[in-house]
């Protein structure tokens, strides 16, 4: 089927060029604040996050009186990231040169004695810099004191494993130590924004870092290769496996994702699954003892293809492929990578083309860490592909709650992912017809604009993580569908999820960020086009003059309509009908806001169709204008019955 997001980059080259100091764009950048104790660094994958760290951190340890550099990774392997580093050659005064005998990503577990003692031998020793993962530090911080963290720089990669929840034991750690320390803190992450929706820092904590955004356009706009990037579903009914062929093309660099083993995709035989995936692209003829890779003979034409395989969890068949794949050097030393859990977040094959997962991940931080496998910049590839094999929901099937839901899940990853892979417009208001945009900016009749510093820095800021926020709001995936009116979405739904994330906002700063929220997101899901000297932009099947764009324009438009319907175009009646009941059995509450904004929608329907809206109608609209109004009566009832 049709990619659902499908964007075009300019190869400007911006991203990847170094200054003199060895530094790529969003390194600079980062390295301007290095003089801030708490750094919040939010950018892509392949955007240098791992060197940057190392910049700062170097500075602080020669310029700025810090004495230790403690860099904690969730797995042992992102930890070969912070390796021994050559910055001096390409114009930074200093290298990285960690010790290895304080590289605590080596194997074994992350909780023994052993790791923890090195960790607290360290915090009383000479030695600078320390690498671990995240669980190790969590033991050790138990056997330490906050203050023992004086005067050290913590830095915490792939930031978003940290929850505000109380549960978080990396969270509690964080906290403590902002309020109990002089440590530094340096936070990184390519997708700031949690799978469960738990905010991954609390406001008041939030607020005390300084925050570099280099965002997923500005990274993939200034590549010198990758000219496209699109995500894309392709819907299965029985066995997944039976489907790979038709989305499998093994002559694309791929990483398969199959389920994992809990999952209502997966036989709960991983191993069978392999071997059946396998057999479908021909027969084994080799397996190197050395370095466990996989060579197979394709059926179709006899080519050899190298295949690794993560999903055998056997340590020592793990440990040989692990190492071979990080050796890799040239395009021809691997075609396919067979994966479960691993292959995610920290992996680097710059090669990778295709990201083909089978069902729906567990969070969005997942789907959008498994399309950063496949951003890499790299030669002779133009194009990425991420691809999603999801079970087509069966009407007939027990499980068809499940599929629905999943199927809604995987809409609002690519939503989100549309969000933030679309260029950035600059919303102004539009004071009078005279009033023309610049390029790069579109003016909105009755658009508030930025009007406090704090709607400043929400907007240039946090725009993508209050976008993952709405789009995980159970309200907002059920109204996806086209069954909630537009206004209802844009002017009820959408504040409501804004004044939770953001609970100190006024009346008026709320309105400002929900309207550039909305613009935001109904812009990006368009098409722009350009017919003679007037731009255009087509906004739910409708020509818009780009200069006469209005505020209210906006607000009847569902920002979320397009992704859906492409979607819908690949499943059967039978099927849609199935996906309407589940969303039936899970109705959104009916709130006074929305009644109030319904009541002259209701109005008009009665006065074109001389007659009340039916619970009982086909349009799913016509259907919540039907319960708006019984509860409106209702409403009505037991007011007189009180008054």
């Amino acid at each position: 089927m049709e990619n659902i997001i499908q964007v075009s980059y300019g190869q400007t080259g911006h991203s990847t060029i170094s200054n003199t100091m060895g530094m790529r764009e969003m390194q600079q950048k980062a390295y301007q604040a290095r003089l801030s104790q708490l750094l919040l660094i939010k950018a892509p994958p392949a955007s240098g996050k791992s060197r940057a760290l190392m910049f700062i951190a170097l500075d602080k340890l020669i310029n700025q009186g810090i004495e230790k550099v403690i860099v904690a990774v969730p797995e042992r392997s992102i930890g070969s990231s912070f390796a021994h580093t050559d910055l001096v050659s390409h114009g930074f005064f200093a290298n990285w040169e960690p010790n290895d005998q304080y590289n605590l990503c080596t194997p074994g577990g992350d909780n023994s004695k052993s790791k923890v003692d090195a960790f607290v031998n360290f915090m009383h020793s000479d030695e600078k810099i320390l690498i671990c993962t995240h669980a190790t530090l969590r033991f050790a911080y138990e056997q330490l004191h906050d203050d023992d963290f004086n005067n050290c720089l913590l830095a915490i990669d792939e930031f978003h494993h940290v929850s505000a929840s109380e549960e978080n034991i990396l969270g509690s750690l964080l906290r403590s130590l902002i309020r109990n320390s002089t440590a530094h803190i340096v936070a990184m992450t390519g997708s700031y924004f949690r799978g469960d929706s738990l905010p991954v820092l609390m406001p008041e904590d939030e607020e005390k870092f300084t925050k570099v955004t280099y965002n997923y356009y500005q990274q993939l706009n200034g590549y010198k290769h990758l000219k496209s990037l699109g995500i894309g579903y392709h819907f299965y009914q029985g066995r997944y496996y039976t489907a790979i062929d038709e989305v499998l093309d093994t002559d694309k660099k791929t990483i398969l994702h199959i389920p994992n083993v809990n999952a209502n995709e997966s036989t709960k035989e991983k191993y069978e699954e392999v071997d059946r995936i396998i057999d479908l692209i021909g027969s084994v003829v080799s397996i190197d003892e050395v370095t466990a890779v996989m060579t197979v003979k394709r059926h179709t034409d006899g080519k050899l293809i190298k295949v690794a395989d993560l999903v055998n969890d056997d340590s020592k068949h793990r440990e040989k492929i692990v190492a071979y794949l990080r050796s890799i050097k040239q395009k021809e030393d691997m075609d396919l990578i067979i994966a479960l859990g691993m292959a995610k977040e920290g992996f680097d094959w710059p090669y990778c083309e295709h990201a083909l997962t089978v069902g729906y991940r567990g969070s969005l931080t997942e789907i959008i860490q498994i399309i950063g496998r496949t951003t890499r910049d790299s030669e002779d590839k133009s194009h990425a592909q991420f691809t999603n094999l999801l079970a087509k929901p069966d009407a007939q099937d027990d499980n068809v709650v499940v599929a629905v839901n999943n199927m809604l899940k995987a809409i609002t990853a690519s939503l989100l992912m549309e969000q933030v892979l679309a260029p950035n417009f600059d919303f102004k208001p539009k004071r009078d017809e005279r009033d023309l945009a610049e390029p790069g900016t579109i003016k909105i009749k009755g658009f508030k604009g930025i009007t406090t510093p704090k709607v400043k820095s929400i907007v240039e800021e946090d725009i993508n993580d209050l976008k993952a926020a709405i789009l995980q709001d159970k309200d907002i995936s059920k109204a996806i569908t086209g069954s909630i009116d537009p206004e209802i979405i844009n002017k009820v739904l959408i504040p409501k999820v804004i004044k939770t994330r953001y609970p100190e906002l006024d009346v008026e700063e709320l309105e400002a960020v929900r309207q550039y929220v909305v613009s935001d997101s109904v812009v990006k899901s368009g098409e722009l086009q350009e017919v003679g000297d007037k731009k255009f932009i087509v906004l739910s099947n409708q020509f818009i003059n780009i200069d006469e764009i209005s505020i209210d324009l906006i607000d009847s438009i569902n920002p979320f309509q397009r992704a859906y319907e492409i979607l819908s175009k690949s499943v059967t009646a039978p099927v849609l009908k199935a996906i309407q009941d589940v969303l039936l059995a899970s109705k959104i509450k009916i709130s006074e806001e929305e009644a109030l904004l319904t009541w002259s929608k209701i109005v008009a329907f009665v006065d074109e169709n001389k007659r009340e809206p039916s619970v009982d109608a086909i349009n799913p609209l016509e259907v919540r204008l039907a319960e708006v109004l019984v509860y409106i009566r209702d409403k009505k009832r037991k007011a007189m019955q009180n008054g």
